[in-house]
């Protein structure tokens, strides 16, 4: 693939982890940060003392009363694994404002990893470009955040693939899952795979949109130019990806949960309160 490398101006790599840190804090706010503290793990039993069994797990109130050795059981809640699935393709790296749909993404990207990591829910990353990005799930922060900051540098030619992305990760997951998705949509075939995915797996949609691309719907016929290959056609501007509402109407169809972010308005207390109210990042307990 040819093109040169680029990277974001505005946030240098600290800066960049310092602003992820804050988010994942302000999403995990007010909530139980670990299913490993308090009610987090549910004693079920206990039974007789075998060896090889840890000296701390002695339950010593039965273990007095039947003169044996007893040990206590607990029930470990098990976590949905989650992945980040981020549009690295042109179109969400050309913007009219200063922060760019992709820089934006990769923002939302990190907190909401950081979020789910403070829950011990591991994390994945993949991308949804032309690179071949597919991290596996990890508890390991430094892994996240290193493949985060690999993802600030990127391509203005390349190509979107989230359709077909999402149809090669589906038979990889091998237990439900939470597949959260960051992008503006521009494939027409992410919505029918999103679909299919949804039937099986957590789905949730993040869609980024440039103030460029408002008030487009009803204009009637637009000649226009792919960001990712430059080549230049016509299009009702009704289409699926340029009008909000019909976006969401078959995303919730399909039973996805979907937050439009406009790259020029305050995001954080709406993506806040879209997470907690359908309280999506707490899901993973069972």
């Amino acid at each position: 693939m040819e093109g040169t490398l680029q990277q974001f101006e505005p946030l240098n790599s600290r800066q960049f982890v310092i602003a992820v840190k804050r988010l994942a804090d302000s999403l995990s706010y007010g909530t139980d940060r670990s299913p490993f503290l308090g009610s987090g793990v549910e004693y079920v039993q206990s039974r007789q003392y075998q060896y090889g069994d840890p000296i701390r797990s002695i339950d010593w109130r039965v273990t007095a009363r039947t003169g044996r050795v007893f040990v206590k059981e607990f029930e470990t809640p098990k976590r949905l694994p989650c992945y980040l699935l981020i549009d690295t393709s042109a179109s969400m790296t050309i913007s009219s404002q200063k922060r760019s749909k992709y820089e934006l993404a990769l923002h939302v990207a990190g907190g909401l990893g950081m979020a789910c990591l403070d829950r011990v829910s591991p994390v994945g990353v993949v991308g949804t470009g032309e690179l071949d990005i597919h991290v596996e799930p990890s508890l390991s922060r430094d892994q996240i955040m290193q493949w985060l900051l690999k993802l600030r540098r990127f391509r203005y030619d390349e190509k979107t693939s989230l359709g077909r992305r999402v149809v090669e990760l589906k038979p990889t997951l091998k237990t439900r899952a939470l597949v959260i998705v960051l992008s503006d949509l521009h494939d027409p075939g992410g919505l029918p795979a999103l679909k299919r995915l949804a039937q099986e797996h957590d789905t949730v949609v993040v869609q980024f949109r440039d103030p460029a691309e408002t008030g487009l719907s009803g204009a009637g016929f637009l000649r226009a130019r792919e960001a990712e290959t430059a080549r230049g056609f016509v299009t009702p501007a009704r289409s699926k990806w340029l009008d909000p509402n019909i976006v969401d109407r078959e995303l919730k169809r399909g039973g996805i949960d979907h937050l439009l972010i406009d790259t020029d308005q305050p995001f954080v207390h709406r993506l806040r309160h879209f997470f907690e109210a359908r309280n999506i990042l707490s899901r993973g307990a069972r």
